[in-house]
C-alpha cells in the first residue's frame, strides 16, 4: 500500500506524516508531495518517498498519485492569504488532485477539511449531518472554498471512496496557533468557547479514516471533549484578562462547537488529550 500525503510541511502535515510512517507495516509506504526538495529531506530521512512539485501542477499530480492506493490531502491555504489563493489551493487543487487520483486508480481519498464549513451555530454541538450555513465571524474564502471542495470531491465518479475529516482549532507540540489565537480571543466574550484538537488526536483521527475498512457516511468531525473558554485561553497563554472582557456577550455560544460522537462510536476514536489542560499537564503544548 502506498499512501500519498500532501501539505506535509504545514503545521498539521509535518506532525502527521512521522506518525504515519512510524505505524506503517512492511508492505506500506508513505509518499509526500513537497514544493521544495530541501523541506522534504527530514521526511525522507524518516523513510518517506519524496515527490517534488506543486499541487497546482497537473504533471506533478500525475507523478505523485502514480501507483498510489490512498491519498490524504492535508494541503490548505488560510489565514492571511488572498481569497484567490484560498480558492486555488483549497478547492481547485484539491479537486484536481481528486481527479488525478481517480485516473490513477486510487481507492481511498481522505480530505482534510475544517469545522468552519458549518458556518453559524445550531444551539447544540454541530454534527456531520448539519448542512453548511454561510455566516458567522469566521466565514470567508477559507471555509467557503473548503466546503466547495468537499462537495466536488464527493461528486467525483470513478469508484474512489472519499472520506472527510473536519478539524477544529488545532494546537500542541510547539504549534504557534495557541499563541496566535490571542489575536482574536482578546476581543471575545469571557465564556465564548473554542473547539480544539491536539495534533496527536488529529493524527489519530486521520489515521482511523485512512485505514478503517468501512465508514458510516463520508464525513467525520475530529475534536476533543472539552472546548476551552476565552478566559482559559488567557490563562494558558499567561496573559492578564482585561477588565472590559467581562462586559462582552457571546452572540452565538454554539458557534464552532463540534460533536465527536460519530467518530467515537464508529471508529473507536478516544482523544489522547481530552482537553487542553490534559495536554498542558502532560507537557504537550
Amino acid at each position: 500500500m502506498i499512501t500519498l500525503v500532501t501539505g506535509t510541511t504545514g503545521q498539521v502535515g509535518r506532525r502527521f506524516v512521522p506518525r504515519l510512517i512510524q505505524q506503517a507495516q512492511k508492505d506500506e509506504r508513505v509518499r509526500v508531495l513537497v514544493r521544495d526538495a530541501a523541506r522534504g529531506e527530514p521526511l525522507a530521512a524518516l523513510g518517506a518517498e519524496v515527490v517534488v512539485g506543486d499541487l497546482r501542477d497537473e504533471e506533478a499530480l500525475g507523478k505523485a498519485v502514480a501507483g498510489a492506493d490512498a491519498v490524504v490531502n492535508v494541503a490548505a491555504a488560510f489565514r492571511g492569504v488572498p481569497d484567490e489563493e484560498a480558492w486555488a489551493v483549497n478547492r481547485d487543487a484539491a479537486v484536481a488532485l481528486g481527479r488525478a487520483a481517480v485516473s490513477a486508480g486510487v481507492r481511498r481519498f481522505v480530505q482534510v477539511s475544517t469545522g468552519n464549513v458549518y458556518g453559524t451555530g445550531r444551539g447544540r454541538p454541530l454534527t456531520e449531518d448539519d448542512e453548511s450555513r454561510p455566516g458567522g465571524e469566521m466565514w470567508g474564502a477559507y471555509p467557503e472554498s473548503k466546503a466547495a471542495a468537499e462537495r466536488e470531491l464527493l461528486a467525483l465518479a470513478g469508484g474512489m471512496e472519499v472520506r472527510i475529516g473536519r478539524l477544529p482549532f488545532v494546537y500542541g507540540e510547539g504549534d504557534p496557533h495557541l499563541v496566535n489565537v490571542m489575536h482574536w480571543a482578546a476581543h471575545w466574550a469571557p465564556a465564548q468557547r473554542l473547539q480544539m484538537a491536539h495534533h496527536a488526536d488529529v493524527a489519530q483521527g486521520l489515521t482511523r479514516l485512512l485505514y478503517a475498512p468501512a465508514v458510516n457516511g463520508p464525513v467525520h468531525n475530529i475534536a476533543d471533549d472539552a472546548p476551552v473558554t476565552t478566559v482559559e485561553l488567557h490563562q494558558l497563554n499567561g496573559v492578564e484578562v482585561p477588565a472590559d472582557l467581562y462586559t462582552r456577550t457571546d452572540p452565538d455560544p454554539w458557534f464552532g462547537i463540534m460533536s465527536n460522537q460519530k467518530i467515537r462510536r464508529d471508529l473507536g476514536f478516544r482523544p489522547i488529550y481530552p482537553s487542553i489542560w490534559t495536554a498542558r499537564d502532560a507537557g504537550a503544548l
